[in-house]
């Protein structure tokens, strides 16, 4: 019997947005792409999106062979927790899609797999190739493209080869668990965290503790990675130990990372001993590196380096003088540390203790806020932060500078 392999993603630029969907038939055994399908469907969001290239794929896998057995492959974990069968599907438009998908092959000749968004980038850059057709005003029919496949011709909206080196990946010894050792809670089980959603399961929350007051915080100082490495001060370490009472009253955090500096490791130690949690250290965390300006007042700064404060306001790919990071490339590590930790830590609550640019452009990219936002922030030491992100791919803000524990 012959195997597929069914990548398949969508996406909303605005959930609901603009839409569109892509999908990938692959031959198990080789990895040699098949098919590609890829649409523009108007306004719509994410899930329908999703549940809609799953749909494209199983139908152009039916076409191809409809005795074959299919493996699906997805990002989304809705969508792969809801085809599976572990969680209820309760939303009007995505009941008849997931029930159109159960639809075109029998249940027992597809199995279901989650993987990370990295691993299915062939998928994703259709999806986003078809919303970039619509924007220009270009639509495809699903109809004709279905029609074309059934016909035997490769229409280049669904029959295009993929481009050299984009390949699917052989399924290992050809043998797929149904799920993926990947899974969240189950419905009906106990979820931990500050938050759940109906449908989503437990979100991965990251609950982020700026670290407690330094000599220099006072003072308002330029601290970041490159400085001095200052200790906490007396103040700091009673303000770690406050949030960790507060922490502790809360029960929900699971695990502990804190930034490599020294003020960062402290503070999250002091709460860590209190939850009986050890401490990891996430390199990806740390603090910007702000180049000559390390230790100096903004005063000081703006006297000295007029013109690349200025530019550093301005641009945030301006680095500070001598040589520091750019908020562009902060932003790129935090993205990449937390795309990391919600693969790693999927449906469990997470405590980062970091600092307030790291902080500041988690809350920013969960928020879609551009950069000069990170100036509008107001970031206590040791205030909490919250944010939530749902097997959708979406992200929500819980809670932003509290420093209720500390009064």
């Amino acid at each position: 019997m012959r195997e597929f392999i069914v990548e398949a993603d969508g996406g909303s630029r605005g959930n609901p947005g603009p839409a569109g969907y892509g999908a990938v038939v692959c031959d198990a055994a080789t990895g040699q792409t098949l098919l590609e399908a890829a649409e523009y469907i108007g306004v719509a969001t994410n899930n329908v999106a999703e549940y809609r290239g799953l749909l494209a794929g199983l139908r152009a896998a039916h076409t191809l062979d409809p005795a074959a057995t299919v493996h699906v492959r997805m990002d989304s974990k809705l969508v792969i927790e809801q085809m599976s069968g572990r969680w209820k599907i309760k939303h009007p438009s995505m009941k008849p899609l997931a029930t159109e998908a159960r639809g075109v092959f029998p249940a027992d000749r597809v199995t279901y797999e989650w993987i990370p968004r990295a691993e299915n980038k062939h998928a994703d850059r259709l999806a986003n190739e078809a919303m970039d057709a619509g924007a220009r005003g270009e639509r495809w029919s699903p109809e004709e493209s279905l029609a074309e496949l059934e016909s035997g011709t490769a229409a280049a909206a669904a029959g295009a080869a993929a481009p050299p080196g984009e390949q699917c990946p052989q399924a290992p010894g050809r043998q797929h668990p149904r799920g993926s050792d990947r899974q969240q809670d189950a419905p009906g089980t106990t979820t931990r965290g500050w938050t759940s959603a109906p449908d989503l399961g437990a979100p991965a929350t990251l609950v982020l503790l700026r670290h407690g007051e330094t000599p220099l915080t006072p003072q308002k100082r330029f601290s970041g990675s490159g400085g001095t490495n200052p200790p906490l001060s007396d103040a700091g370490r009673a303000q770690a130990h406050r949030v960790a009472d507060a922490l502790a009253k809360r029960g929900t955090v699971q695990t502990v990372l804190a930034s490599p500096l020294t003020r960062t490791r402290e503070t999250a130690e002091i709460v860590a001993a209190r939850l009986n949690l050890d401490v990891v250290v996430e390199d990806g965390l740390r603090e910007t590196d702000f180049g000559a300006w390390e230790g100096l007042t903004f005063g000081e700064v703006r006297d000295r380096y007029p013109d690349d404060l200025n530019a550093w306001l301005a641009d945030p790919a301006a680095r500070p003088t001598g040589g520091g990071e750019s908020f562009a490339e902060v932003a790129a590590r935090i993205a990449v540390t937390r795309d990391e930790l919600l693969t790693a830590h999927a449906g469990r609550t997470v405590l980062l203790v970091t600092h307030v640019t790291p902080i500041k452009t988690l809350v920013r990219l969960a928020l879609g806020a551009p950069p000069e936002s990170l100036f509008r922030m107001e970031l206590s030491a040791a205030s909490l932060s919250a944010v939530a992100y749902y097997a959708d791919g979406n992200a929500s803000v819980r809670l932003f500078n509290d420093t209720s524990h500390l009064r």
